[in-house]
Parts: C-alpha cells; sequence; structure tokens
C-alpha cells in the first residue's frame, strides 16, 4: 500500500523520536515497465514491515533482504534489481540481484540505514557535565544529563560516565556495571576514586571495568578540557571494541531486534538474525519473517517473494514439492 510522503516524514520523526531504528529506502533509477518512479520512497523496520512504496513484491522481498542487512552493517547499500535467474553480484556499497519475476524494467534502490545517536549517560549537572552535554553533540553522541537516583542505564548505551562530585555516585556506577554499560567512568580524583570504587557492592571484575580517573591524562585541567579528554577515551574504547570482533551495544540492539521478530520462523538459520529461505517456485533469496509472503504445507512455512509465486504452489504444490 502506498503512503503518502507526509505520512512517512512523519512516521520517520516518530521512529527517530523513539531512538528506533530503520531503513530509509529511495528509489533512485526505475526502468519501465518497473511500477516505481524515481523518487518513491519506502521506511523499513527491523521485523522487515515496509511501509511505503519503492516496488512491488518482487522487489519488495530484495529491499526487505537487504535493508535488515543495512540495519546490521549500518553501512548504506546500493541495491539494483533486474529481470532474470536467481543471482547476485556484490560491489562496494552495491548489490545487484536478478529476479525471475520481474516482467522486465530494472530499478534502483538507495538503502540508508537511520540509526540513533548512541546513548551517553552522564550523572550530574557540574560543570564537568554541561561540557560533556555540549561537546558531545558534536561527536554524534546523544549526551542525557540526569541525577544519580534517576539514573535508568541501559545495556545498550555508549557510556555511563559519573560526574556528580561525591553525589549519588555508587548507585549509578552500580546501575551501568549492572547493565552491561560498555564503558563506565567516574570523575574523581585517584584517592577518592579508588575509595569510591572499593565501596561498591559489585565484585572485582566489574570494579576493574571502571574508568577513574575519567578521561586520557592529557594535562586537563578545566571543565571543557576534562570534557574532551573524557570523550576522547571513549571513542578510544568504542574503536578497540569494534576491531575485537564483537559489535557495539547498538549493532547488538538493531540484531536483536531482527532475530526477536524471526524467532518463530528461524530455527534453521545457520548465524544471527534472520533466516533466510528459498522461494521454492522462482528460487529467490526470501527472508523468513512474518512480513514476507508465506503459507503453511505439510506442516513446514515456505516463504515466497510475490503473490505470483504464492499462488503458483498453491496451484500445483507437488511440482515444486522437490524444491520446497
Amino acid at each position: 500500500m502506498t503512503t503518502p510522503a507526509v505520512s512517512l516524514a512523519a512516521r520517520a520523526d516518530e521512529l527517530t523520536s523513539r531512538r528506533e531504528p530503520f531503513v530509509h529506502a529511495t528509489v533512485v533509477r526505475a526502468q519501465r515497465p518497473t511500477s516505481a518512479h524515481a523518487g518513491d520512497t519506502a521506511l523499513v523496520l527491523p521485523s522487515g514491515e515496509i511501509q511505503g512504496f519503492v516496488g512491488g513484491n518482487c522487489v519488495e522481498a530484495s529491499v526487505r533482504e537487504y535493508s535488515l542487512q543495512v540495519l546490521a552493517t549500518q553501512e548504506p547499500l546500493l541495491l539494483r534489481v533486474l529481470p532474470g535467474e536467481p543471482s547476485r553480484m556484490v560491489e562496494e556499497g552495491a548489490v545487484e540481484v536478478t529476479n525471475p519475476c520481474l516482467s522486465g524494467g530494472a530499478i534502483e534502490i538507495f538503502l540508508q540505514p537511520r540509526i540513533p545517536a548512541p546513548r551517553v549517560l552522564v550523572v550530574g549537572t557540574t560543570p564537568v557535565a554541561q561540557a560533556l552535554a555540549t561537546l558531545g553533540s558534536g561527536v554524534g553522541l546523544e549526551v542525557e544529563l540526569t541525577d544519580g537516583e534517576g539514573a535508568d542505564p541501559r545495556g545498550d548505551d555508549a557510556a555511563l560516565i559519573v560526574a556528580s562530585h561525591g553525589k549519588a555516585e555508587e548507585g549509578a556506577l552500580e546501575a551501568g556495571l549492572r547493565a552491561g554499560v560498555p564503558y563506565v567512568a567516574l570523575v574523581a580524583s585517584e584517592t577518592r576514586g579508588a575509595a569510591v570504587l572499593e565501596s561498591l557492592d559489585v565484585d572485582d571484575a566489574a570494579r576493574r571495568r571502571v574508568f577513574t580517573p575519567a578521561g586520557l591524562q592529557l594535562g586537563a585541567r578545566t571543565p571543557g578540557e576534562i570534557a574532551l579528554s573524557i570523550l576522547a577515551q571513549l571513542v578510544g574504547e568504542r574503536s578497540k571494541a569494534r576491531r575485537a570482533g564483537p559489535p557495539p551495544a547498538q549493532h547488538a540492539t538493531v540484531a536483536a531486534a531482527a532475530a526477536a521478530a524471526a524467532a518463530d520462523t528461524a530455527s534453521t538459520a545457520s548465524e544471527p538474525g534472520p533466516a533466510s529461505a528459498v522461494d521454492p517456485v522462482c528460487g529467490m533469496s526470501v527472508q523468513a519473517l512474518e512480513s514476507s509472503l508465506h503459507l503453511v504445507h505439510d506442516g513446514a512455512t515456505l516463504y515466497f517473494c510475490s503473490p505470483g509465486c504464492r499462488a503458483a504452489f498453491r496451484k500445483d504444490p507437488e511440482r515444486y514439492a522437490v524444491a520446497s
């Protein structure tokens, strides 16, 4: 169903305000007789749901598949869909797939991931906390100031930084460590920081995760300089985590959302995230999601790239028994 552009814009704003990831898909080139036109847009959610219009069902199957990939990698992608026997060709920043269900024409769709800025929870209203809020937005972080009692750290936060100068430090630090926040830091002198760590109701391994004094040792003195040293340390730690292999928390959140959407159907998946199925009629790759076209046959759920393939299977399931 086509969704008015103004509604899509409002929906995108809503998702952004709720810090929910999505893909903004835009048709950049369409060759007749495709049903989409250059400029057509859609939003693709981690569940695989497509809101808007960027082509018929045959094209949507590929848009869904590669949008979920884009959400996982956080890298934009140009998707080309052409008629022909199922195949794909991958190059840097682009992928070309052929679909036997297309009646002709070709279409190119730019898939742009919209990922919430990593949240940094800063406890305190001190000059250092204020400086962190000012500088953090400049490096792509969403800094939220709170007090120690109201701190609600989450595992997908990028950081918890306590800069309250002695107010409600222990509870905030313990909450951050228990939530699994990857970077937890305390703004304090070396002596006072050690005393605060000793008072925490956590094990020694968790205590060692707290950076105190917070920040790189740059000789910082002013609140702005201290905030800069802390953000530099945070950037360095996030870079180390990426190089080590496991994705940063924001990647994990996206992957978890997609995996949850496919939980009932992805039991045959060989890797995290939604499982891929093969359309038994045309051989196209299809995501095994509730939002994909599917039906149950002999107790097995089969997925299809288009209503035509699903109708063909319903008409003569025995013909496609080997493929399914």
